[in-house]
């Protein structure tokens, strides 16, 4: 059995405005009389009043959500608007449209400069929450650190032993590769801009000193921040969506010795090691653009380069590294763990404990070059 058509009619009780409402209000029968009501609306013109006081919707067959709020809209009623109804679901739903009926408030002007102060003033904010939760994470790997020196028996070593094998072992060809190719590009350029004033011959100590106390620790560090740190955040990350981090507490193990630690102790053992791979590695690709632009052989290369760099410019890299190490895998375990939700809340972790590493690894190379500076080193 079909619906019967939605009407409307104004009239008159008392000398007050009513409308009348009859027929079926839902979804599917209102759009029969939105357009006619809209042109008899047009039509009256100043003749209808802004608002009808009272609706008489006694005579409403079917009712739903959609049909109490068309018949308010165009009685132009509110919460105040009285509704006269045979039954009681019918009453009850009025009541409900009309306590949930909002006036839209309009959009104020934007002041450019103040939504500008407000993004900055925000950001400043949520950085210094996240430096001093960071800092609190440092805290704790610190206190878990010493209780497990205290208690032999809690270090994984297995754990420690496989994540050195991922951050060490398989790191050895990217890390090379890319340090060589540095150290050709780096003597390259020291060639000819020295071979201006007679002075080419000096590429081998700008080589091995930039190599050996900068760009060796330095570019080792960026490429296991890209490499290792992002995979501890996925890593976690991952098990944070899975609730496997919640499940460990539930069974009363320590998130941070069982995931963290392992990773921070292995990447700091580990980035020492990488750092003297890649200084070597940079010194013989120096040697080798060297042995092509200069006529050096690879012996009178390293032969300078003993008798003309302290070894104290290599020391100085290996001093960073372990510190450079640290931080990356803290802050590449802090993002996993600060997971939650989805995968897209990985990937957008995963990118920021990348950028987070970088530079917190460029700012700590700035402020171990200002030490060694006042060193007289």
């Amino acid at each position: 059995m079909a619906d019967a058509e939605p009407t409307l009619r104004d009239t008159e009780r008392a000398g007050q405005p009513v409308l009348e409402a009859s027929g079926s209000w839902t979804v599917f029968s209102i759009r029969r009389v939105q357009r006619p009501a809209k042109r008899a609306e047009r039509a009256a013109g100043s003749r209808r009043p802004s608002q009808v006081p009272e609706i008489d919707a006694s005579k409403v067959e079917r009712l739903d959500t959609a049909g109490a709020l068309e018949i308010l809209s165009l009685a132009g009623g509110g919460p105040d608007t009285k509704v006269t109804t045979q039954e009681g679901a019918h009453a009850d739903l009025f009541r409900l449209v009309q306590a949930n009926m909002r006036t839209p408030e309009l959009e104020q002007p934007v002041n450019w400069l103040e939504h500008a102060l407000e993004r900055i003033g925000h950001s400043w904010v949520e950085t210094a929450l996240h430096a001093v939760n960071l800092c609190e994470f440092f805290g704790e790997v610190l206190v878990t650190f010493v209780k497990a020196i205290l208690q032999p028996r809690r270090f994984r070593i297995n754990a420690v032993v496989q994540q050195m094998f991922e951050v060490w072992i398989r790191a050895l060809t990217i890390v090379g590769i890319l340090c060589f190719l540095i150290g050709v590009v780096l003597a390259y350029q020291s060639v000819q801009q020295l071979r201006a004033f007679g002075a080419e011959t000096f590429s081998v100590e700008a080589v091995g000193i930039a190599i050996g106390r900068e760009l060796g620790v330095l570019l080792t560090a960026i490429i296991v921040a890209g490499r290792s740190g992002s995979a501890f955040t996925a890593q976690i990350g991952t098990m944070q969506v899975n609730l496997e981090v919640d499940a460990m507490r539930t069974m009363g193990l320590n998130p941070v010795e069982w995931l963290v630690l392992p990773r921070i102790l292995a990447l700091t053992l580990s980035l020492p090691l990488l750092t003297f791979w890649g200084v070597m590695a940079g010194l013989l690709g120096g040697a080798f653009a060297c042995s092509i632009y200069l006529d050096f052989t690879l012996a009178q290369f390293f032969e300078r380069l003993r008798d003309t760099v302290g070894i104290w410019n290599f020391y100085t890299g290996i001093i960073k590294a372990p510190v450079f190490g640290f931080v990356i895998a803290a802050v590449g375990c802090y993002e996993g763990l600060q997971v939650s939700g989805s995968a897209e809340s990985v990937g957008r972790l995963t990118t920021k404990s990348v950028v987070e590493s970088i530079f917190f690894v460029i700012v700590l190379d700035a402020i171990f070059s200002i030490i060694f500076l006042f060193a007289d080193v």
